[in-house]
């Protein structure tokens, strides 16, 4: 089976497609040196209107940016209008190839909330909370969402915090773990920026997904 990651970055959410067993091709308008599977850098929104048809594929993910919905952006001066806004266009498009799909985002993102992971579902050291809107299937009860033993290692009010988990997120080594850390606690071992880290989710959040939205596509 053959699925198409639109917006790939690195490819967290395709690792976890092709261990779930799918043929993945990812799509990004940067360059991804790091991208493990076949690779198109350009357009998304171009490629699954002019492409991706004619590709065959069984199903398609998308993880269109998430910056204007982020907590961390309203919270800064960047406002939502420096940041593009794809959700309900991806959908549009999406709903329109007719194949069964997956959108991923941020909580506050305008989406479905079918599902909601977090890597302590999955047994991880990161505390990454994502929404999932499914189209054109449904998915059974998530992993528990287990009980947090405590909060994450950051550097706040100049004095160090040190957690049990990682936010994965801001670009000053040392002060919420260094890459080695990160790499770690998201489960991922093939990316070696903290760009390309910040900007993914863990592979077992697909792997999960993916062996379920397998049997649809199949």
């Amino acid at each position: 089976m053959r699925l198409l990651d639109l917006y790939c970055g690195a490819g967290g959410a395709s690792v976890g497609y092709h261990r779930a067993g799918f043929e993945v091709i990812g799509v990004d308008i940067l360059p991804q040196p790091h991208y493990p599977f076949e690779f198109v850098q350009g357009d998304a929104l171009d490629f699954l209107q002019n492409r991706a048809g004619a590709l065959g594929f069984d199903a398609v993910h998308a993880s269109p940016p998430c910056q204007a919905y982020s907590s961390m952006t309203r919270g800064t001066n960047a406002g939502q209008g420096d940041h593009p806004t794809h959700v309900r266009i991806v959908r549009q498009r999406l709903i329109q190839t007719g194949l069964p799909f997956v959108i991923e985002n941020v909580i506050g993102a305008p989406m479905r909330k079918d599902l909601l992971l977090c890597g302590t579902m999955f047994g991880l050291d990161v505390l990454r909370h994502r929404l999932f809107e499914l189209g054109g299937w449904r998915i059974g009860n998530p992993p528990i969402h287990q009980r947090h033993r405590g909060g994450v290692t950051d550097w706040r009010h100049g004095k160090a915090k040190v957690g049990p988990y990682y936010g994965v997120y801001g670009r000053r080594a040392g002060r919420r773990g260094v890459i080695a850390e990160w790499q770690e606690a998201m489960g991922i071992d093939w990316m070696v920026t903290r760009r390309e880290l910040t900007q993914a989710i863990p592979p077992a959040y697909t792997d999960w997904i993916g062996r379920r939205l397998a049997l649809v596509a199949a």
